[in-house]
């Protein structure tokens, strides 16, 4: 089984269904989806959220080993993302030597402001933590205590392990930034993260591959009477 955790956000109910719906039509395993919905998680991520976080779930990503009680491998997904690759394909890249792979940017946000008004942060290994393929065991020391109370950079830049060594590799076609300098549309890409935007806000319904979002999205709704 393939555990994929996604990130849930109020303001992005409908991009979290349409990721689902992409991760399990192009999977050939079995896929265990679970939404990191914070209602549901109250009990072990309580910290308030912040000015800085644009997302529900900007911190809360790191609880994920806990809810996988450090056993085994998730993947973790921020919710404005569209799997067009075989999700099982990324997960025959887990290497037992490392506690997290990801795809390891080289970006820096060239705008001040993102989706709704969202402050565009500037940071060292930003977005590396927005696909995470996680190994549960080594991450002991997210416990829940540890996420509530560390900084955004300690978790984002991964400050809680041992060494950058512990961080391995995923190619950057699995988290392909929509619209970002140098990351140009192409065939073949694995994984599309609408980082500055999804298409399902009015004001980016028109950035780079959102007819492959809304290809998505309708097959989502319609119904056959």
């Amino acid at each position: 089984m393939i555990n994929v955790f996604i990130g849930y956000d109020k303001n992005e109910k409908v991009a979290f269904n349409v990721l689902s719906y992409s991760i399990l039509k192009h999977s050939t395993r079995p896929v265990a989806i679970t939404p990191i919905y914070l209602p549901n998680i109250k009990d072990s991520f309580i910290r308030e959220r912040s000015n800085i976080e644009s997302t529900e779930f900007s911190f809360s990503r790191f609880i994920v080993p806990h809810l996988m009680n450090y056993q085994g491998w998730a993947l973790f997904l921020d919710c404005d993302q569209l799997m067009l690759g075989d999700v099982a394909e990324l997960w025959r890249l887990r290497d037992e030597k490392y506690a997290v792979q990801v795809a390891k940017h080289d970006y820096q946000p060239q705008e001040e402001k993102k989706f709704m008004g969202a402050v565009q942060t500037k940071y060292v290994k930003k977005n590396w933590s927005s696909v995470m393929l996680m190994n549960c065991d080594k991450c002991k020391s997210l416990t829940p205590d540890y996420v509530n109370s560390a900084t955004g950079l300690q978790l984002h830049q991964f400050k809680w392990l041992e060494n950058d060594d512990l961080i391995g590799d995923i190619p950057l076609e699995w988290n392909w930034l929509v619209d970002e300098p140098g990351y140009d549309e192409k065939e073949n890409v694995k994984n599309l993260h609408y980082t500055k935007g999804g298409p399902y806000f009015k004001e980016y319904k028109d950035c780079g591959y959102s007819k492959q979002w809304f290809d998505h999205f309708n097959e989502t709704t319609t119904i056959d009477i």
